[in-house]
């Protein structure tokens, strides 16, 4: 195998790996200030992915040129999934803030069951065609041996969403309000931190995360179906397990070093064995470091 072929599967591993990492921060913002999995954030991506191909297909019929296609697509679709989340927040968790922890798990199980029967009652054929909004968007010829320019505007696009949500938590107040939450929910609240609103807020910003996710993955690969919510979910949430569930960098990390695994994996020995090292690279870090690569253990979230 030469050089180019190793950095074929480098871009390659850092184009899913993004993807990942974005659907990966829904799960561990909640886990942060909840200290509970959101089991339905994985449906919130698949129906995102249907309303994002509903939005797609009205902006072309309008005539829209393939930028603003794209940039109209991730807003509504963002949109749409960031008041799925807000939803969820309000049925699923809400009511059962101060029950057993057991209780708004099942009940967050319950409504990723519902949202997935939802769409089988609606979709009429296994696979549905999706528009390809990635491509012929920008030239890319010093790197056209290694990427093409719609991996590359999905890779600039999630590492940018990434970036941003950064630098909200970092300088904003509602991301010092997030993180003080997370610190110490009690204390937050004394200090006057709407903490219902915030996390209400969390849920919001991580459905519009898988949403944005969900159009540029669907969009790369050019179909979708009702069950693309449990795979990716699986994957995103094996990301931030394998980062440090509850930190934000660690998603990221967690979701680029998955992307990466998988990508060398297929490449060198095969795509049928990708899941298999992804789930192992997951189990090796988990022996020698169970709270994650850039997690802390906490002995009181289980």
């Amino acid at each position: 195998m030469d050089g180019q072929y190793f950095f074929e599967l480098a871009f390659s591993g850092l184009t899913r790996g993004s993807i990942y990492a974005l659907i990966a921060l829904g799960y561990t913002m909640v886990y942060g200030i909840l200290g509970l999995i959101n089991f339905a954030h994985g449906e919130v991506y698949m129906i995102s992915a249907f309303v994002g191909l509903t939005a797609a297909a009205i902006c072309s019929l309008l005539g829209f040129s393939l930028w603003a296609v794209l940039l109209l697509t991730l807003l509504f679709a963002a949109a749409y999934g960031a008041a799925y989340g807000y939803t969820i927040e309000k049925v699923a968790y809400r009511p059962l803030r101060g029950a057993n922890r057991l209780a708004p798990l099942i009940s967050a199980i319950g409504m990723s069951i519902f949202l997935r029967e939802y769409v089988i009652l609606a979709q009429t054929a296994d696979f549905v065609a999706f528009p390809s909004l990635l491509y012929n968007l920008v030239e890319v010829d010093f790197l056209s041996d290694y990427i093409g320019s719609g991996e590359l505007i999905l890779t600039l696009v999630s590492l940018t969403v990434l970036g941003g949500l950064f630098l909200f938590l970092r300088y904003t107040q509602t991301g010092r309000a997030m993180r003080a939450i997370e610190q110490d929910r009690e204390m937050a609240m004394l200090l006057g931190v709407k903490v219902d609103q915030v996390i209400s807020l969390t849920f919001v910003i991580g459905s519009a995360l898988a949403a944005v996710g969900a159009v540029l993955i669907s969009s790369h690969m050019g179909q979708i179906n009702y069950n693309i919510g449990f795979l990716v979910g699986i994957k995103a949430f094996t990301a931030a397990v394998l980062g440090g569930i509850g930190s934000v960098a660690g998603a990221a990390l967690g979701g680029l070093v998955l992307g990466l695994v998988e990508a060398f994996a297929a490449g060198y020995v095969s795509s049928d064995y990708e899941d298999v090292f992804a789930f192992g690279c997951l189990v090796l870090i988990l022996i020698f470091r169970p709270a994650g690569i850039l997690g802390q253990q906490q002995s009181e979230k289980v």
